[in-house]
């Protein structure tokens, strides 16, 4: 399959996958919209600038994981930071506060599967080998998301990246979302069972 090919069928894989993320977990969607009110205040959504394919600036959407007054731009906080709300830490440690990207892949900005996108500012400083990343849409999930590898800056695993839109395919896609799938379900059963032994 070409590449022509390819990014045909990819765009209507993630419009698929996005509307059943929706369909689906709209109930969860509202009920993380609740928890994040009741608990911290503030608004819902979080959104940041990051940059997407070909060098392209776009706001990313998250649910809102820390207190309403922290600044957008900080380096990435540590388990413990005590601005991380208790709803935020069940949502940061499942990545449910991811999935509202859905609405971005939906927009065309992301894609399911794909590198992670960066903030501007670190993307100022990319060598020529890691602006290769920009090449392709940033995605929701990935290969650097499922190494194990996360607690890392997501430059600093440039092989995952580069990896991916070497081997690319359909195929490769779909099984990154289901092993994503059978990931998510793992971590929120830990976190549940650790939140109830409490």
């Amino acid at each position: 399959m070409g590449m022509v090919g390819y990014g045909f069928l990819k765009r209507a894989f993630d419009i698929i996958i996005s509307l059943l993320v929706i369909t689906i977990f709209w109930p969860v969607f509202i009920l993380i919209a609740f928890s994040i009110v009741l608990t911290s205040g503030g608004g819902v959504i979080f959104k940041h600038q990051r940059i997407g394919k070909e060098g392209r600036p776009f706001m990313l959407y998250k649910f809102r994981t820390m207190a309403s007054d922290t600044p957008a731009y900080i380096p990435k906080p540590q388990e413990d930071d005590p601005r991380i709300s208790s709803v935020g830490r069940f949502l940061r440690g499942s990545f449910l506060d991811e999935l509202p990207q859905v609405f971005n892949v939906l927009k065309g900005e992301m894609s399911i599967v794909g590198p992670r996108p960066e903030m501007p500012f670190i993307v100022e400083r990319y060598s020529d080998e890691e602006r290769l990343r920009l090449g392709v849409k940033p995605g929701l999930t990935g290969l650097w998301q499922l190494s194990g590898k996360t607690n890392e800056p997501i430059h600093h695993n440039l092989e995952f990246d580069l990896n991916y839109i070497k081997h690319r395919s359909l195929f490769m896609d779909f099984k990154i979302v289901i092993i994503t799938v059978i990931v998510f379900f793992k971590l929120s059963y830990i976190l549940i069972k650790k939140n109830c032994s409490h």
